[in-house]
């Protein structure tokens, strides 16, 4: 699948208020495009000028725009978290020698935070995936500039993105893993600690509650395993296999 569908196909598969924060692709090859025929004409005309800045300013506009969009989505799923972490020691002493709620209680409110951990979990995949992709996305945009301009923007560009914000995800990374320990370790006890039929039924409606996400995480890892893997074009560029 050329990269073009693929992510308008990521970009339809996201939230709403995600949709236009993913790479103006469309926009960045109508403008190599237009550097591509003037240049050909006349290489210091006032056309390919005009198209050769727009296509840096916007380039540099997109970075901006990743970095504060990632930067954001990353505060909230840092805090929100947190925040699921400490419900959890609570309830975890609540439960305790000296815990005074009833059993019934606890893992009901267990399985509620379970089900704000699989959609937390889901939406950092997510975010993952917005960096690789966008990521991706420019690497693509670039080679093509210097294949029909003969510009040599993609290198230094390129050095230029790897410390940007936006694709340094180890901290997501982590709080992805994080949260699949927390399920493997909750999940099995909210199961078999169910002692009626409304215990039971918290615990078997947990993939359900998250089914957008869920439906959505599972088609971003399916397009990072796709972007990752190796083959004839894979280079210095690419991104490491999974």
């Amino acid at each position: 699948m050329k990269f073009g569908k693929r992510l308008k196909q990521q970009i339809q598969q996201s939230f709403p208020h995600w949709q236009d924060k993913f790479l103006s692709y469309k926009d960045l090859k109508k403008l190599v495009r237009l550097i591509s025929s003037s240049r050909q004409f006349l290489n210091e005309s006032l056309e390919y000028g005009k198209a050769a800045a727009g296509f840096v300013y916007l380039l540099n506009n997109e970075i901006e725009k990743f970095n504060t969009f990632y930067m954001e989505q990353e505060e909230e799923f840092i805090i929100r978290h947190k925040e699921l972490q400490q419900r959890i020691k609570r309830i975890r002493e609540m439960y305790g020698p000296n815990g005074s709620q009833p059993v019934e209680s606890i893992y009901k409110e267990m399985a509620k935070i379970i089900k704000q951990i699989v959609n937390l979990h889901g939406e950092m995949v997510l975010l993952v995936n917005y960096s690789n992709i966008n990521y991706t996305g420019l690497a693509k945009i670039l080679k093509k500039h210097d294949k029909r301009t003969g510009g040599l923007m993609r290198l230094p560009f390129i050095q230029m993105v790897l410390e940007q914000p936006f694709f340094t995800t180890d901290q997501i990374s982590k709080l992805v893993k994080e949260c699949e320990s927390t399920i493997d370790t909750m999940f099995p006890a909210v199961v078999m600690a169910g002692t009626n039929e409304e215990v039971l039924l918290e615990s078997g409606e947990l993939m359900l509650a998250g089914e957008g996400i869920l439906r959505n995480t599972i088609a971003a890892l399916m397009t990072m395993q796709e972007m990752r893997r190796g083959s004839s074009t894979y280079g210095h560029f690419s991104l490491p296999p999974l």
